[in-house]
């Protein structure tokens, strides 16, 4: 990857993050996100069906390859907004969205863990219904909770339906339009917090056979989701 900043909203650069972040990101692929503290084995987190790896990481539906919802006109986008809360109905999620930035290393924050029932907006990113692609991180587990926010991320399945309350009252919802599993030495970084020349919804969660010995996730389910009309 070039050493030139990361397209944001609208494919400016990000208002926080420059290329030490976007290098980093590519390289350790969102962080730790769900890195689990439990000692005694745990359900394992249901997994997409499709299994990205390091040679097609691009395999993910790009932007420009996903038609408008429904066959009509794109959506019209909102202005930005930060979130409030995120629902899923086909996972049972209904979680308080929390405002997240970097670490001092570059890394993407991620919620504490004593409270991985909520999940995390990426505040330099575009908000959830503007232009570009919107990022909400959360946890897979943990040794407080156990089954955290994405628990069951990796179940959800192109047409599922994701809403984003906003703070200005008006909601953002999505359409899935894909479900991928990527090595998090393989993080699709463009694809994530790239540019989008429409409404986007990244959501990211800790995915794969937890490693005894690293104590951690070996990958990362990525939901990649469009406005909705």
């Amino acid at each position: 990857m070039t050493a030139t900043p990361a397209g944001g909203r609208h494919g400016r650069p990000w208002r926080a993050a420059g290329a030490a972040v976007v290098v980093t990101l590519a390289m350790i692929g969102a962080g730790m996100i769900g890195a689990s503290l439990q000692t005694t084995p745990a359900p394992r987190p249901p997994q997409p069906l499709a299994q990205a790896g390091p040679e097609v990481t691009g395999s993910a539906v790009p932007d420009s390859d996903i038609p408008p919802v429904d066959g009509g006109a794109a959506p019209t986008a909102l202005t930005r907004s930060a979130p409030t809360t995120i629902e899923i109905p086909r996972i049972g999620v209904d979680a308080t969205i929390m405002s997240l930035g970097t670490n001092p290393d570059g890394t993407v924050q991620v919620p504490p863990l004593e409270q991985a029932d909520q999940a995390g907006w990426y505040e330099p990113g575009a908000s959830p219904g503007e232009i570009g692609n919107a990022v909400i991180v959360g946890h897979v587990d943990s040794a407080k909770l156990g089954p955290a926010v994405f628990f069951d991320l990796g179940a959800l399945v192109p047409g599922d339906m994701i809403t984003v309350r906003r703070a200005d009252g008006q909601p953002a919802t999505f359409r899935v339009d894909s479900v991928k599993s990527y090595p998090k030495t393989a993080f699709p970084t463009e694809l994530v917090y790239g540019p989008n020349d429409r409404p986007g919804l990244r959501v990211v969660t800790c995915g794969g056979q937890f490693d005894e010995t690293v104590r951690s996730y070996p990958d990362n389910v990525v939901v990649f989701a469009t406005l909705a009309a």
